[in-house]
């Protein structure tokens, strides 16, 4: 069954997106401390505030009491039953180590899973770069990004016939994703942190974005939104689509694309 998804849920998520990025700004004016979690990953005071508002406006602001599986409640061993039901999906702050950097590249993930027996996708995903005032979302009624206050405009993917322009992860590069690049056609590659890989395709500014590495659901289920309703597609190294409610919440390889030339992984 198909979630029915209104112009109220999602103006509703966007506008919480918004919000928590407004949390993080408070924070990043600061001199903020920087912790580890047990998985060495970085942590701050921003990742918990957003992650607190968003869990809360969600419960009490949208239709719906789905279940909530956030990054930072996940990392503290709470991860709520999501079996048969549609889910949120949330990283309050994907990307901490640019955060941590101040080089702006982090956003807001938001995503809701739709109910499925096996291949669940998002159904609806927003991302929200507060330092860009960028505000990318994807939903069946169409993918947008607005910049700062201006009037949002549709966004569509590329489908490229000839050379690839390439987003790149800037603080993830492996020798493996080197290798993958070095197999494909590019006239140019951007570096980019956080979701806003996924969003360079959906707005058709980039063509093709592989990932080589370990990354978990709540990183690209937001993404995968915009970038699935702006005609896109997040497919593993097998051709599959991407799913989500994994044991574990891991994902594997993937790449994000447009063209299904891109998605030739023999």
């Amino acid at each position: 069954m198909t979630l029915t998804i209104t112009s109220k849920m999602v103006d509703t998520t966007v506008d919480i997106a918004r919000r928590a990025g407004a949390e993080i700004m408070k924070i990043y004016a600061t001199d903020f401390d920087v912790e580890s979690k047990d998985d060495k990953s970085p942590v701050t005071a921003a990742d918990r505030a957003a992650e607190t508002l968003i869990t809360d406006a969600l419960l009490s602001e949208v239709t719906g009491a789905f279940p909530i599986v956030g990054e930072e409640a996940a990392s503290a061993g709470y991860i709520p039953d999501i079996a048969g039901t549609p889910f949120w999906l949330v990283d309050p702050l994907d990307g901490t180590k640019e955060f941590i950097k101040r080089n702006d590249e982090f956003t807001v993930n938001i995503a809701l899973i739709e109910k499925g027996p096996e291949k669940r996708r998002p159904i609806l995903g927003v991302v929200y770069a507060p330092a860009r005032g960028l505000m990318y979302w994807g939903s069946p009624l169409g993918a947008f990004l607005q910049r700062d206050d201006e009037n949002p405009a549709p966004i569509e993917v590329n489908h490229p016939a000839g050379p690839l322009v390439v987003a790149a992860s800037r603080s993830h590069r492996s020798a493996q994703l080197d290798q993958y690049i070095s197999q494909l056609d590019v006239k140019k590659e951007i570096t980019a942190g956080s979701s806003l890989k996924f969003c360079l395709v959906a707005e058709g500014r980039a063509d093709i974005y592989p990932r080589l590495g370990r990354t978990m659901e709540w990183d690209t289920a937001a993404g995968h939104g915009v970038v699935r309703f702006a005609g896109g597609h997040v497919r593993k190294m097998d051709g599959e689509e991407m799913s989500y409610g994994k044991p574990g919440f891991e994902n594997p390889h993937f790449v994000v694309s447009g063209n299904k030339i891109c998605t030739n992984f023999s």
